[in-house]
């Protein structure tokens, strides 16, 4: 019988693991609350922008009514626009808020609405799916010509495909990455995970950014393990958060095997996660 998410039990057995990093202890907890074991292996990191001066130049130029519009990629990206100021000018804190409660916010899914929130704002357009070509559709439908549109870069990618389409509608980008990834757990450590995958002690493994799935196969490229991984990830549940992850994953030749179906979050991933290996044990 297949157990309800919330039990206690759900994951009795269980070994996943756990490649995120800014969350790792809330998405552990979430899994071991439902007996899992859960292998922590933060691939990547999230660190601020290494100059703050190209973010500080954004800001000042915000404020000072530079943008008519501001696509926003991640919860992420605002909250580290809003860590600079308090960090560094926190006397420019209130104009910025001004400033977003006057302007077009488009944002990449619902996950910067939730920062915006906290701040008494909200959106003015939620591109879904939340992906580049999902932002590129919405914005299709509206006169951008003439318009100076801020863009949140998701970690340093400079996003061509939206600079290009932005260039060709007539608008002007003014991109600004006020954060980047970088390597988070020793390439030891990586190498141990697919290790234990490929003998079998990894019952699942839950990725949940693209950071995540590039650096494992890269890693791998690079010391000549990328057979030892397929082979790993061949007969182990792999989850993914979101479709954009799953595609990444599917891109590397893994077959995915839970995603949510609406709501891209840690909470429906141990969900569904939840129901596959039910599905699983009771097919085995």
């Amino acid at each position: 019988m297949t157990l309800p998410a919330g039990s206690s039990h759900a994951l009795s057995g269980r070994c996943i693991a756990v490649p995120e990093s800014r969350q790792l202890d809330v998405f552990a907890a979430l899994l071991e609350r439902r007996g899992a074991t859960v292998l922590r292996c933060p691939l990547v990191d999230i660190r601020d922008a290494p100059d703050p001066a190209p973010v500080l130049d954004w800001l000042r130029m915000f404020n000072d009514g530079g943008c008519d519009d501001l696509l926003l990629f991640t919860g992420e990206g605002l909250r580290r626009l809003l860590g600079a100021l308090d960090l560094q000018v926190p006397e420019w804190r209130a104009r910025f808020i001004e400033r977003l409660a006057e302007i077009r916010i488009v944002a990449r899914g619902p996950k910067p609405g939730r920062v915006l929130r906290e701040l008494g704002l909200r959106p003015s357009l939620v591109a879904e799916p939340a992906t580049t070509p999902g932002m590129i559709a919405l914005l299709q439908g509206l006169p951008l010509r003439g318009r100076r549109i801020g863009v949140q870069l998701y970690g340093s990618d400079p996003n061509t495909p939206l600079m290009a389409f932005l260039a060709r509608a007539g608008a002007r980008s003014l991109p600004v990455a006020p954060y980047r990834y970088a390597d988070a757990a020793a390439d030891a450590d990586v190498l141990a995970l697919i290790e234990r995958t490929r003998q079998g002690d990894i019952d699942a493994i839950a990725f949940t950014s693209l950071q995540q799935v590039e650096r494992l196969f890269r890693l791998a490229q690079e010391r000549g393990e990328e057979a030892r991984l397929q082979e790993a990830l061949a007969h182990t549940v792999v989850a993914a958060v979101g479709p954009l992850v799953a595609d990444s994953l599917v891109a590397h030749g893994i077959r995915v095997h839970a995603v949510p179906s609406e709501s891209y979050y840690m909470k429906p991933l141990v969900q569904v996660l939840i129901e596959t290996l039910a599905r699983r044990r009771a097919g085995s």
